[in-house]
């Protein structure tokens, strides 16, 4: 890569120290929820949403401030799981028959399990290894 195209990744899209903890929930929460209701309403939930939940994983990484590594690594389970219930409950028609949803999450779920355990990883992998350079800082 020319060091031009470096300058221009290296550049964050906005302005300031970047999103604080509620901004990265709530990106990857409501970027979740757009591609999954998108992906239900063609199909069932699998390759699309889990592509989009490391994105969103990245995204966190990308766009937050330094401290929000153990929010990035938390909430992108958490954000499946609510953008799941969601989709599941309006546009996938199981209302809240509590038999019928729960067979639903646990079908995403098993769809989406590859791309949450890669999505973990860098997650917790960033955030242990902020972790040992702030820590080696200080000693």
């Amino acid at each position: 890569m020319s060091t031009q195209a470096m300058a221009a990744f290296a550049k964050k899209p906005i302005k300031g120290a970047g999103l604080t903890a509620p901004g990265v929930v709530i990106l990857q929460t409501l970027f979740l929820l757009i591609i999954e209701t998108f992906e239900y309403a063609v199909g069932k939930i699998g390759t699309i949403t889990g592509l989009a939940l490391i994105a969103a994983t990245v995204a966190g990484i990308y766009l937050g401030r330094k401290g929000t590594e153990f929010v990035n690594a938390v909430n992108p389970p958490l954000a499946f799981l609510f953008a799941t219930i969601v989709v599941l409950c309006t546009v996938g028609g199981a209302g809240l028959h509590i038999a019928r949803l729960s067979l639903h999450i646990i079908t995403s779920l098993a769809a989406v399990a590859p791309y949450l355990a890669i999505s973990a990883a860098i997650s917790w992998g960033n955030y242990l290894y902020r972790a040992k350079k702030a820590r080696s800082r200080e000693a």
